[in-house]
């Protein structure tokens, strides 16, 4: 940017513009044939220049839809941040309720499985039993059917006799 020692002012310019060096030194205006042109730059603020109350106005209006939409952006980014937290919050104490029933499981499997330790001897000696048991029915079916045998003998014996 220009600084006002290195602006020139010539001798048939107003007070006024005299006065002010900072609009005189401004790389955005020129002074063609007695008149002010703008620079084709992207900002066409001048300091001390007077603007177009309509477009002023529009430009007041822009800035407050930009501010107000850009403030519903962020109040919505943190609205939904503030659900993730909450939603993590509630996950985590979740899982923790699940740590800890499966903690209890883990512990109930521990005891039973000592419990099933314990058992085992008298459960072996149920099988055991149990085997024996089919052992002494089959041969209560056997002694049966010879019983059966026997008896007809017998009758067709004392059958005879007679």
């Amino acid at each position: 940017m220009a600084s006002s020692e290195s602006c020139h002012v010539e001798s048939d310019k107003t007070e006024q513009e005299i006065k002010s060096p900072s609009v005189e030194c401004s790389p955005k205006k020129d002074v063609v044939a007695g008149f002010t042109t703008l620079s084709t730059s992207t900002s066409s603020y001048e300091p001390l220049e007077t603007h177009d109350p309509t477009l002023n106005r529009l430009a007041v209006t822009m800035f407050q839809k930009v501010h107000e939409y850009l403030q519903a952006e962020l109040t919505s980014s943190e609205s939904e941040y503030q659900l993730l937290e909450q939603m993590n919050k509630v996950t985590a104490d979740k899982y923790r309720d699940l740590t800890q029933v499966a903690a209890n499981v883990g512990k109930g499997i521990i005891e039973l499985n000592a419990k099933f330790k314990s058992l085992e001897v008298y459960l072996e000696q149920i099988d055991q039993i149990e085997d024996n048991i089919s052992k002494l029915e089959h041969a209560a079916y056997k002694l049966d059917a010879y019983t059966v045998r026997l008896e007809n003998k017998f009758k067709a014996l004392t059958a005879e006799k007679r």
